[in-house]
């Protein structure tokens, strides 16, 4: 398994793999193609015998530069159960582009078990708090078409070091 940063040319297997992972949203082509460019160094793809396996989007909110945001996280199910989601989260924090960064957070639907249970994994692993909170609410900011979102913030961070 090779864990790297995404190119131009990954972009249709990365839409293909979040096509098969529902209840995944899929992204545009051409937004997948954005993050595999110009966000680079804050997605990570995870390729196993030439295939993309694993993809995990992210960035810093300019507003929020000590936040790592995740955005989309997504791993097919040849390679579930290898804790690769969780791995890929790990490398993603340890480039330095994601130097200063204390806390880790993403929206998930509260009926999203596979995602909760990832992000309450990470907090047990290294050791630090998560907290629920409503970011999108479904009828104020879905006008009743998506479930509400909820922000799980995990930190402070362990340096790598703790990690």
């Amino acid at each position: 398994m090779v864990l790297r940063k995404p190119v131009a040319t990954d972009g249709p297997a990365i839409s293909g793999l979040i096509a098969a992972c529902p209840p995944l949203d899929p992204n545009s082509a051409y937004c997948n193609l954005l993050q595999c460019t110009d966000f680079a160094d804050s997605c990570i793809v995870a390729e196993r015998g030439g295939g993309v396996v694993g993809w995990v989007s992210g960035y810093r909110p300019p507003t929020a530069p000590e936040n790592f945001f995740v955005w989309q996280v997504a791993v097919s199910s040849a390679a579930r159960g290898q804790r690769l989601a969780g791995r890929m989260i790990e490398a993603l924090l340890a480039r330095p582009a994601q130097a200063g960064v204390i806390h880790l957070t993403t929206t998930i639907t509260d009926d999203n078990r596979a995602s909760w249970a990832l992000f309450q994994g990470l907090a047990r692993r290294w050791g630090v708090r998560i907290e629920k909170t409503a970011r999108f609410e479904e009828q104020a900011h879905f006008a009743g078409a998506h479930a509400t979102e909820l922000q799980a913030r995990i930190g402070p961070l362990p340096t790598p070091a703790q990690s």
